[in-house]
């Protein structure tokens, strides 16, 4: 087989595919004993009648049709591993010359991932975040758990801080006085003072006694968790439905033993400090994967053909679609809130997608260079584990559906590849 090349843009190519005449005898034996478990001969078995009496008992139109699609199809595939080219679309095939059985030439077109520059990975050094556990981190968990465990008592005068107010609250954008989804609640209990919701909020609800209302306006934080409110201006109307003293908990022998398995304070405290670490060590794991692969892309050139991106914007879409689902609100309000058109907001995303679609990329290309594979084993090990976390049979049955094995697939050959970078990087 002869194939050429050749560029259209950065991101298109046309490769011309001339068969060889072994390609095309061996293409057409594989045709021939496909079509053959239809043909019935007098005095034969089905599928036992010579090659060469099938093949005359066969439609040459059919014959020549079934012969065409599968040399195009074999040979493309094959042209695709030699040149190493990545199609992210079927091709548009156009037939050059064809000689039945004897001469094939072809021209396929297609959109495809470009060349990948990137530095050598091999040599990116990185510092992953150290992870310390301060004395005042478990001081506030130790509060957290004062605060459950507290005795509460209703009582008729004002709240003070320390309290714990149930109240009913709605919000409204304080300019157009629209109201706002997911900015509500009913019978919600906020403990005054734990400055554990929006920032200036619990402040205006100190003084408020039962059956009391008040309206008042406070300002989001620009790294609220929700985009759509990130230094929005909401008024909120509380009405206060009962206010509680607390008691807290003397931090003692006796407390530790009431929140959990300890004999003392001193293990509680121990095993606090324990699970903090652990958890703050996955996050510091976590984001020194995303660091690092980061790095790299922006450090690499690909040229990312369009259609690749645009998926990437309308899966993060999609992400960011389901989030606005659980909080009750709309996708054209969303926009609306944060003033940009349906256009605008995916401009907006085309970065971040490229920069995902570059890191996945990278990726892969890593992971032909190392050689990188997974094995049935490690597939079927990961199936059990995931198994073991969920105990629903369907979900448990879903997990041997060929797009989630090969899901997992892709996310083990991930996390493979991320371990020899992680490797390279460390050392």
């Amino acid at each position: 087989m002869q194939v050429k090349n050749k560029s259209l843009t950065s991101t298109r190519v046309q490769l011309t595919v001339i068969a060889a005449q072994t390609e095309l005898d061996a293409i057409k034996q594989i045709v021939v004993k496909r079509l053959a478990k239809d043909v019935k001969l007098q005095g034969f078995r089905a599928g036992k009648a010579p090659a060469g009496l099938v093949e005359k008992s066969i439609d040459p139109a059919t014959l020549q049709s079934e012969f065409l699609d599968e040399a195009v199809n074999q040979l493309y595939g094959e042209a695709l591993r030699k040149e190493k080219i990545r199609p992210i679309e079927q091709p548009k095939v156009d037939i050059v010359k064809f000689v039945p059985y004897t001469t094939l030439e072809f021209t396929a077109e297609t959109e495809a991932v470009g060349d990948i520059k990137m530095p050598d990975y091999k040599h990116i050094k990185l510092d992953k975040k150290k992870v310390t556990i301060l004395a005042k981190d478990v001081d506030e968990v130790l509060a957290r758990l004062r605060t459950r465990e507290a005795d509460k008592k209703e009582v008729s005068r004002t709240a003070k801080d320390g309290d714990e107010v149930i109240i009913d609250f709605s919000g409204v954008d304080a300019k157009t006085k629209k109201a706002i989804a997911g900015a509500d609640g009913k019978d919600y209990p906020l403990v005054l003072g734990s400055d554990s919701f929006i920032p200036g909020f619990e402040p205006e609800v100190v003084g408020l006694k039962v059956s009391d209302e008040k309206t008042f306006t406070v300002t989001f934080p620009d790294n609220y968790n929700v985009s759509s409110l990130q230094n929005r201006k909401v008024s909120f109307t509380v009405t206060v439905k009962k206010v509680h003293e607390t008691n807290e908990p003397k931090l003692d022998d006796a407390f530790a033993a009431k929140v959990g398995p300890f004999k003392t304070l001193a293990e509680l405290k121990a095993d606090i400090k324990q699970q903090l670490a652990v958890e703050r060590e996955r996050e510091a794991e976590s984001n020194f994967e995303n660091d690092l692969v980061t790095l790299l892309a922006e450090q690499s050139t690909i040229s990312i053909p369009a259609a690749l991106i645009d998926e990437q914007i309308e899966a993060m879409e999609k992400d960011e679609r389901q989030n606005l689902a659980y909080r009750s609100e709309t996708w054209q309000e969303h926009l609306k809130a944060e003033g940009v058109t349906e256009q605008q907001h995916r401009d907006r995303n085309r970065d971040q997608a490229e920069l995902r679609v570059k890191a996945s990329l990278i990726l892969s290309e890593i992971a032909d260079a190392e050689e990188v594979t997974v094995t049935p084993e490690e597939v079927e090990i990961r199936i059990q584990l995931l198994k073991g976390q969920y105990q629903d049979p369907k979900m448990q049955a879903e997990l041997e559906n060929a797009d989630n094995q090969r899901e997992i697939v892709s996310r083990l050959l991930t996390e493979k590849t991320l371990a020899k970078l992680k490797n390279y990087a460390n050392s």
